[in-house]
């Protein structure tokens, strides 16, 4: 499922607002229909007093007096009974309650016929101002002279050379600018996104990677970026030159811990020469670690094509000619699990592996299997298990999984450690588990390589 990131949010959030703006324009475009109609007739009562005054006024002062009251959303004339203009077919009859209300403002001798009609944008006696299809009021009023007096009703809305009303065309403006703007800023926080992925995307230990280019962006976006990259070039150059030092620093000193144990064959005491070379092997161990682990922590570790089923029934043997409670299984059928890896190290891994379960569950049974595109490496052991706190503590440097901290029950606690950081730099996980038997198991997933 994709992520949910500021632009995409931004992007929701205007088109939402939009959405709404133009909900509101429809309701309020529909709801104006009839509150157009009301707002813009005139009342019973000035209807009555126009009808009054033109009846009262002399034929010669009727022209002045009509165009006096002619205004943009009333036009009024007077005809005679036989020309009577027509404004085409009724749109809708008017409400008789309305009528009603005209009639009795009128009062008697007055005949009174009102009817809508649809104004076409060429009509030629309408206001200019009048939109295309409007509607109109018009009331035909028989007066008391004889001649009819046509008043037709209709409500201003501005509109523009193309037509469209000014608030329609305000809306559609805004629409585009808003749009406009969102792409901007969309195209302006884009890189933000991909900045985001590529620094997930940071290994220390290789090379730096490529960040987003911000060559049209705005200046903060380009400070961001450039300050990104400095920062991955600074903290890969100083973790390789922390492993280097680490690994020079260990090498040295394995070379005159192996000196050292060359003259302690020397000592004439047997009990003494032996806790002397014990002691030196145990150095020696932890400095083959620490190496190790920078080697690690640098990306320095060769790789080559290796059977992990080989390398897992070899170490299996190994310890079982000495004596350990070991067992092997090769689980994998006629499929090879060809991972590609550093074979000393995979060697460790499992070596290690098989130790700690013989060392903590007195049997270690070790299994190799494949599951889809994974190499799947088991040991399990008749131990009281790893709960989950303890799988957590364990893969840290200098835990042991016994108490004390003797070297006589144990190594440094580097082994776990050591192990997991080895399992992912060749990309695959190290868990923990319960075996089927109670005690604890340990499994390994290393991708398998595709040729």
């Amino acid at each position: 499922m994709a992520s949910v990131t500021p632009a995409r949010r931004l992007i929701a959030i205007i088109l939402v607002l939009l959405l709404i703006l133009w909900l509101l324009m429809v309701m309020g475009a529909y709801l104006g229909k009839n509150w157009e109609e009301e707002s813009f007739r005139p009342s019973p009562e000035r209807l009555a007093a126009i009808v009054e005054a033109v009846e009262l006024a002399r034929p010669e002062q009727r022209a002045t007096l009509l165009s006096a009251l002619n205004a943009p959303v009333l036009s009024l004339s007077v005809v005679s009974p036989t020309d009577q203009p027509q404004a085409g077919e009724a749109l809708r009859a008017v409400d008789e309650q309305l009528i009603d209300r005209y009639r009795d403002a009128l009062g008697g001798g007055r005949s009174l016929v009102a009817a809508i009609y649809k104004v076409p944008a060429s009509s030629g006696d309408m206001p200019r101002i009048a939109w295309r299809d409007k509607t109109m009021l018009e009331f035909r009023i028989g007066m008391r002279t004889g001649e009819t007096l046509v008043v037709r009703n209709t409500s201003p809305v501005l509109v523009t050379a193309f037509g469209l009303p000014i608030g329609l065309t305000a809306g559609l403006t805004g629409t585009l600018a808003a749009l406009m703007a969102l792409l901007a800023l969309y195209r302006e926080i884009k890189p933000l996104g991909e900045l985001a992925r590529a620094v997930d995307r940071i290994d220390l230990n290789g090379g730096t990677i490529a960040l987003p280019d911000t060559r049209r962006q705005s200046a903060e976006i380009k400070a961001l970026v450039v300050a990104f990259d400095q920062l991955q070039q600074r903290l890969s150059q100083l973790l390789r030159s922390r492993m280097t030092m680490i690994a020079g620093i260990s090498h040295d000193v394995r070379t005159f811990a192996t000196r050292l144990r060359l003259r302690v064959d020397a000592i004439a005491d047997e009990a003494k020469r032996e806790r002397a070379v014990s002691d030196i092997s145990d150095m020696i161990r932890m400095l083959d670690d620490a190496l190790l682990a920078a080697q690690v922590g640098a990306g320095d570790l060769p790789q080559e094509l290796v059977d992990l089923s080989v390398l897992a029934r070899e170490e299996s043997n190994d310890r079982r000619l000495i004596g350990l409670s070991v067992s092997f299984t090769d689980q994998t059928g006629a499929r090879q699990p060809l991972v590609l890896a550093d074979p000393l190290s995979m060697r460790r891994v499992i070596g290690n592996l098989i130790d700690n379960a013989v060392k903590y569950g007195h049997r270690a049974r070790v299994s190799v299997a494949i599951d889809q595109t994974y190499a799947v490496l088991c040991v399990e052991d008749d131990g009281p298990g790893i709960s989950p706190e303890q799988a957590t503590l364990f893969t840290e440097p200098f835990v042991r999984g016994e108490g004390s901290r003797s070297r006589d029950t144990g190594g440094a606690g580097l082994g776990l450690a050591i192990a997991k950081s080895l399992i992912q730099a060749h990309g695959g996980t190290l868990q923990f588990g319960m075996a089927p038997q109670g005690g604890a198991r340990i499994t390994v997933q290393i991708p398998i390589y595709e040729i």
